[in-house]
């Protein structure tokens, strides 16, 4: 299938003395013309060095381990199991009630990162019922969170939490940076990051250089997409290649996750991608 993208043609000027973007393919939303095992070699042939996803719990963490390192990739990210996803669960930290659902999805998520040498891992917060005690929600998530970052700090693992918008899923706790900000020096785990994804933040605060700027310090890891049909970095209303020049004056030096939805077969929308590989 052939597609007309637009590309940036020559690499910004502003990069020349820092390192480049580092993008990592999310095979979850990217690559679905293939099966999901299958995802991983066309990452790799599309010039990703690394991946993440949403979950990795329907196949066996060995199986998964093969393919990244077939692949030549690393694996990035992934998160904690959510709950009943078949459900409308969108997460476990911060639901009253399920906290020993919370651990075991821990525990579950710590042995898949092992053997995928898996450094991060995103505690999804969970959508509240509209007449849900808030109070006692971040109570739970905060002691939830402390829960699991102390098990993730013994595995060498950085936890993260990322604010999601409530377009796309109505009731999530957790919604903008500076609430998770709130959240991490209530925590207070040096291994509780944020997770700052673009789009989410663009649909709910906007600001989006300013806002990169003022989040740097707690970051740990970086997604993007175009805004507002999650398509493409290069379709809709963002300018990436600034942001990314951004990013890079902050010091960032992890991944970006690329967690969007191709408009159509995923290597004919990767022009984007050719100046920063």
């Amino acid at each position: 299938m052939s597609m007309s993208v637009r590309s940036y043609a020559v690499t910004p000027p502003a990069f020349k003395d820092r390192p480049m973007p580092r993008f990592a393919a999310n095979l979850s939303m990217m690559f679905t013309e293939y099966d999901f095992l299958d995802r991983f070699a066309a990452a790799a042939d599309a010039g990703f060095k690394a991946v993440e996803y949403l979950f990795p719990y329907e196949y066996p963490a060995d199986e998964l381990a093969r393919r990244l390192e077939s692949a030549g990739l690393e694996q990035a990210l992934f998160n904690l199991p959510p709950g009943d996803w078949t459900k409308a669960e969108r997460g476990l930290a911060a639901l009253p009630g399920r906290e020993a659902d919370f651990a075991r999805a821990v525990e579950q998520a710590l042995a898949y990162a092992k053997p995928l040498n898996c450094p991060k891992l995103h505690a999804m917060a969970g959508v509240l019922a509209p007449d849900a005690d808030r109070a006692l929600a971040r109570r739970t998530y905060v002691a939830n969170l402390r829960h699991a970052a102390q098990r993730a700090a013994e595995a060498g693992i950085t936890l993260l939490i990322e604010p999601i918008n409530t377009r796309d899923i109505p009731g999530y706790f957790l919604n903008r940076p500076a609430e998770a900000r709130r959240i991490i020096e209530e925590v207070a785990a040096p291994n509780l990051e944020l997770q700052f994804d673009v789009y989410h933040c663009q649909i709910m605060v906007g600001d989006l250089a300013t806002q990169i700027r003022d989040h740097a310090d707690i970051t740990g890891h970086i997604q993007i997409a175009g805004v507002p049909e999650r398509h493409e970095p290069d379709v809709g209303e963002i300018n990436y290649p600034y942001l990314f020049d951004v990013i890079d004056q902050t010091g960032y030096e992890g991944w970006i996750g690329c967690e969007y939805r191709p408009k159509g077969e995923t290597a004919d929308g990767l022009g984007w991608l050719k100046p920063w590989m």
